[in-house]
């Protein structure tokens, strides 16, 4: 089975309110489970990297072949890609974490960027997160 994963972060604020929203899809389009998470007082960037972790962290035990994960940060997936170094030291830490999950993953893993207007779904979970300040799962 291979999986599709859009992820999202947001921040109101720069720093401000931040969550983050993960909406999984099967090959056929269909979602099969969504995750948002409220991170606290965050910059939109830490919200994107924990988007991801959070998606990497929701999916690796499952019994899978891929997984492809779209996001709207050209700045994370180029830095996940080591397109872009990590310059900034909180970022480091997130990257790193990142990475020592990619590796324990026993499926293949590959991100790439997509437009904004293709990632509504996880845009709008990550915003509803933020707005009730709580975990939702879907």
């Amino acid at each position: 089975m291979k999986l599709v994963a859009y992820i999202d972060g947001s921040s109101i604020g720069n720093p401000g309110d931040a969550a983050f929203g993960v909406v999984v899809k099967d090959e056929s389009g269909d979602i099969l489970t969504m995750l948002g998470r409220y991170i606290g007082r965050n910059t939109n960037n830490v919200a994107e990297y924990q988007g991801l972790i959070g998606c990497l962290e929701l999916l690796k035990d499952f019994s899978i072949d891929s997984l492809k994960v779209y996001s709207d940060s050209q700045l994370l997936v180029n830095q996940v890609n080591g397109v872009y170094r990590v310059k900034q030291p909180h970022l480091q830490v997130l990257h790193k974490q990142i990475m020592v999950l990619i590796d324990q993953l026993k499926f293949d893993f590959d991100i790439e960027h997509v437009r904004r207007e293709y990632n509504k779904e996880a845009d709008a979970l990550a915003r509803r997160a933020v707005k009730v300040k709580k975990e939702i799962r879907e």
